[in-house]
Parts: structure tokens; C-alpha cells; sequence
């Protein structure tokens, strides 16, 4: 028995006669590991989880690719689910029930069920959000404010903008908050006032975004002469708004994003943003996870660098500016 647990398990060796011998009696006797039972014998599932918000932007993808090739590289599974704790007062869909480890983006899950998974031991790793202080959780996010803040610059000191629009992420979620400081920090440091009818909700989503310039278009066409959308997504719907308004972009309004995501080269006029390494976090955040797993220390927070990418919307030919 301990000789085909060796086989099976290739978690020791096993002598080239030996090995040919059990793979035959597998073979003659068409047998194949129940992998219930292995589950139950060994702990493990062979698979980690990644909850998010959902998978319908251009945002996830590249995410859950980078996921997916360190999953790969271990040899493990992936479970994806989507999920949202202020939405839904159903328990997790993943869990140590059916995962070894999880990865967790953003505000998925809420703080007590951060907690009840570390007094259980289950690893995590928190993807775009610090954990609460009292939980000592890894965490994985990318530089928001300072990339913001000089993108706030480029558009005063380069193109002479002075009422620049702010949409909001999701209310609370960190990277929308930090982006939030980035741009008043510029606003101050220039001497423009930061004005709360300016700074509306975009939601990190086309449609919403398209909504709020819809709307401030409707109360004063000429209020406004920038618009720092949030992120790509949102990008999007502010210049289907403007458009639809016969605003011009870059000549009446600047638009700027924030991912770099894959269509924003395509846009027309093609999208000035930040390009986030969303792929590396995916990359990186799983390499974690795995260390967890194999109970090798990591990092406690990562903050991975972004950079500006000047297109036209700004009024900028293409141009690549590092941000601090």
C-alpha cells in the first residue's frame, strides 16, 4: 500500500520495475484515485479559489490569467466565483470546504468573515485591500495615488485644465479612495478649489459613469473641461456622454482612465490612463498564496508601481510617462 501511495502521489520514488507493475494492474483493472477520498486521507483539494465581483469587464480578465498560469504552474485546480458580502446574506461560495486557499479581490468579503476564516488557519491572500488591523492577512494592491495625482498635474500644467470632473469607484472600495486623495493632493497643490459638485459617482462601470456626465451635462454644459473617469471602464461612458452632447474630446473635454485596458488604444481619440499591472497582481498574489500554503513566510503587503500612458483624449500625442 505504501509502495502505490508512492506511485500515485509521486510524492517519493519508486523503482522503474515497480512503478510499471502497479500502472499495469491500474490499467487491467480500470482504476482511477476517487478524488473524494483523497480529499478526505490527505486534507487538500489540489485547488485554490479567487472571489470577485464579477467577471463582466475588461478588467478581469487579465487578472485571472495571471492567476491561472501560477495555478497552473503548481498543478493545481482554480475555482472562480463571484460574490459580494453587502449584497447577499449567503455564505461564501468558496471556502475551506472546497478550496486549500483562497484569493480575495477587493471588499468581496466582509470583515467578519475575514475573520472567521483566519481563526480556522485558512490562508488568503487579499487582493486591492489592506485586511483590518487586527488581521494579520497578505495583500497585494497597485500605486493609485501618486499616479493619479501626476495625471491631475499633466491635465493643469499641460493642457491648462482647471474644472476637472472626478468619478467614484464603489463607495469604500481602497483603490477608489486613494485616487480620490491623488486627485484633491493635485487640486491643492495648484491652488484650485476642490469642488463637491465635481466629484460625482461613476462606479467603476460604463453605464453609471455615462449617467453622471449625462447628467452634469444637463445642469451646465460649459461647468467642466476634464474628466479624470475613474477607471477604463468608465472611460467609455463618459465619451459615449460627451459624444451624444456634441462635445469634443480632447478639444472641449479631456478624458482620462485609469488600467490601461485592452480596448483603450482602439477608442476614438484613443484613451490617455494609467497602465496598472493587473496581470502581475494576479501573478504575484498567487505566488503567495502558494508560499501559505507551503507554510514559507511572505511579504505582508506588496504595492506594485503604474504607469501613465498619454493618448490623444488628454490631448497628448502617444507618449509613455512613468509615474512616481
Amino acid at each position: 500500500m505504501a509502495t502505490i501511495s508512492r506511485y500515485m502521489n509521486r510524492n517519493a520514488p519508486v523503482s522503474q520495475e515497480a512503478g510499471e507493475r502497479i500502472s499495469q494492474v491500474m490499467m487491467d483493472l480500470n482504476y482511477t484515485p476517487h478524488a473524494a477520498a483523497r480529499h478526505l486521507a490527505t486534507r487538500r483539494t489540489q485547488t485554490i479559489g479567487i472571489v470577485v465581483h464579477n467577471i463582466h469587464t475588461d478588467f478581469f480578465p487579465p487578472l485571472l490569467s495571471g492567476v491561472e498560469q501560477v495555478v497552473s504552474e503548481n498543478q493545481y485546480n482554480l475555482l472562480v466565483a463571484t460574490y459580494k458580502a453587502s449584497e447577499t446574506k449567503n455564505q461564501p461560495p468558496l471556502g475551506p470546504h472546497n478550496t486549500d486557499g483562497m484569493l480575495v479581490f477587493a471588499d468581496c468579503l466582509s470583515d467578519e468573515q475575514l475573520t472567521q476564516m483566519c481563526i480556522i488557519k485558512f490562508p488568503l491572500v487579499l487582493l486591492y485591500r489592506t485586511p483590518p488591523p487586527y488581521l494579520k492577512i497578505p495583500f497585494i494592491t497597485i500605486e493609485n495615488k501618486a499616479a493619479t495625482c501626476k495625471l491631475i498635474d499633466h491635465l493643469i500644467e499641460a493642457h491648462d485644465r482647471r474644472s476637472i470632473v472626478f468619478l467614484r469607484g464603489p463607495r469604500g472600495q481602497e483603490d477608489s479612495n486613494w485616487r480620490e486623495q491623488g486627485y484633491i493632493s493635485s487640486l491643492e497643490a495648484h491652488g484650485i478649489p476642490v469642488r463637491s459638485d465635481l466629484m460625482l459617482d461613476g462606479e467603476f462601470r460604463g453605464p453609471s459613469a455615462y449617467l453622471s456626465i449625462k447628467n452634469l451635462i444637463a445642469k451646465n454644459k460649459s461647468c467642466f473641461d476634464a474628466v479624470f473617469a475613474g477607471n477604463d471602464d468608465a472611460a467609455m461612458g463618459v465619451l459615449t456622454a460627451l459624444q451624444e452632447a456634441g462635445l469634443r474630446v480632447p478639444e472641449d473635454v479631456s478624458v482620462v482612465g485609469f488600467d490601461d485596458s485592452r480596448l483603450t488604444p482602439f477608442l476614438n481619440p484613443p484613451m490617455t490612463t494609467v497602465r496598472a499591472p493587473t496581470d502581475e497582481v494576479g501573478r504575484v498574489a498567487t505566488r503567495q498564496l502558494f508560499n501559505l500554503l507551503q507554510e514559507i513566510p511572505v511579504e505582508q503587503e506588496i504595492l506594485l508601481p503604474t504607469e501613465i500612458i498619454l493618448r490623444r483624449s488628454c490631448g497628448c500625442v502617444h507618449e509613455l510617462v512613468p509615474a512616481l
